[in-house]
């Protein structure tokens, strides 16, 4: 799987504490190898965010991602729950 990344996701990213930006890396890792792996609790999106899918970095934080083909995942945005709006 290719991960792709916009630059919005790469704004925030530099802003986080660094901690979480290493457990981001390792999510983001384990995405590249298994999409549905139970760690990352992948879940497509509702409403007007219904075209893109969701995964936990933590309890608190979470990645919006999207498809861009079979193979690619473009990252949008990295953040608590307030990444949704």
């Amino acid at each position: 799987m290719k991960i792709l990344y916009k630059a919005k996701f790469l704004r925030q990213f530099k802003k986080l504490p660094t901690p979480l930006q290493q457990e981001a890396k390792e999510k983001i890792a384990l995405l590249q190898q298994d999409v549905q792996h139970p760690f990352l609790k992948a879940h497509k999106l509702k409403g007007k965010l219904k075209e893109f899918w969701s995964f936990s970095v933590n309890y608190k934080d979470r990645i919006v991602f999207q498809y861009e083909k079979k193979d690619h995942i473009v990252l949008i945005a990295i953040g608590d729950h307030d990444v949704y709006q």
